[in-house]
């Protein structure tokens, strides 16, 4: 391991530690005690706050540890790192594995463990869709479900990460949200699976035909705001005679949902179409007066 290697992999290793001994480092990194002392000045030299502790079970006490790991990235920087560090990994022919291992341990050290699950999910679902594998998961958007998918997209929109997928007990199509997805896990006896070439004319199919009752509803501009917030696939902004508009299709299957979603834009949307979804969206207010 090289010497810069070395002292950046001490860096994590110190991060979560209140003290160590010098046999802590030696042990650790299968190095001298002389190449440890002088480890121990170059970390010094680089941020890392200690004072030393006399006697028998002495050794380092270490101080503003927030200094160990100086570089920061958002959860949407890191998880566009891991994502595009995941496609080369899977392309690459060289000896990559080495490399992204030890990128991921770096960047693993930084984030909180929520924001770790995500891109492990993230790597779970990816490889799933390479492979062409069926992967388990606890879907808990609306209900409270465990179900089997075989992914076909993975795309990014509006600060959320979603999945086009196929769930091939039911047999339907169906677009779900990343963050809503738990415990995931591919099912390797789930055979046979369809092709990726098979899931695009599933999708061509449900796009097609599934969302077939157009809706039209009328926003305020901060309701617009909140849109550009939080959206779905299933429909888009448009503006019309300089008044923003959501629209777009859903399916009979699909009410409840579409209802529960624009419930929350509050006084700042009104629905112009259908009479159906205007219906069901009354009923909804008069259940929460009810409440009251």
């Amino acid at each position: 391991m090289k010497k810069s290697e070395r002292l950046n992999q001490e860096l994590i290793f110190l991060r979560d530690k209140y003290s160590f001994q010098l046999k802590d480092l030696i042990a650790e990194f299968d190095i001298s005690k002389r190449t440890a002392l002088r480890d121990i000045q170059e970390l010094e030299a680089m941020g890392l706050a200690y004072y030393t502790e006399p006697g028998r079970n002495g050794g380092y006490r270490l101080l503003n540890q927030s200094n160990l790991i100086p570089i920061y990235f958002n959860k949407k920087e890191v998880q566009a790192i891991f994502f595009a560090l995941k496609a080369l990994r899977v392309l690459s022919v060289t000896p990559f594995d080495e490399s992204y291992a030890r990128i991921q341990q770096k960047l693993f050290a930084t984030m909180s463990p929520e924001n770790q699950q995500d891109i492990s999910n993230l790597e779970i679902i990816l490889n799933a869709i390479l492979e062409e594998q069926v992967i388990q998961i606890h879907y808990t958007q609306y209900e409270d479900v465990h179900i089997q998918l075989q992914i076909y997209e993975l795309f990014y929109r509006n600060g959320i990460w979603f999945t086009s997928a196929y769930n091939p007990d039911t047999q339907r199509w169906g677009t779900y949200r990343c963050d809503y997805m738990h415990d995931l896990k591919i099912n390797p006896t789930k055979t046979p699976t369809l092709t990726l070439a098979e899931l695009k004319a599933l999708q061509d199919q449900y796009e097609s035909t599934y969302h077939n009752i157009p809706f039209k509803c009328r926003l305020t501009p901060f309701g617009k705001e909140l849109f550009l917030k939080h959206s779905y696939p299933n429909m888009h902004l448009e503006m019309i005679d300089d008044v923003p508009y959501i629209v777009g299709g859903y399916n009979r299957a699909e009410l409840d949902y579409m209802t529960h979603y624009l419930v929350s834009f509050g006084k700042h949307l009104t629905i112009e179409a259908p009479e159906q979804l205007k219906t069901s969206y009354l009923k909804r207010l008069q259940a929460m007066l009810a409440k009251y």
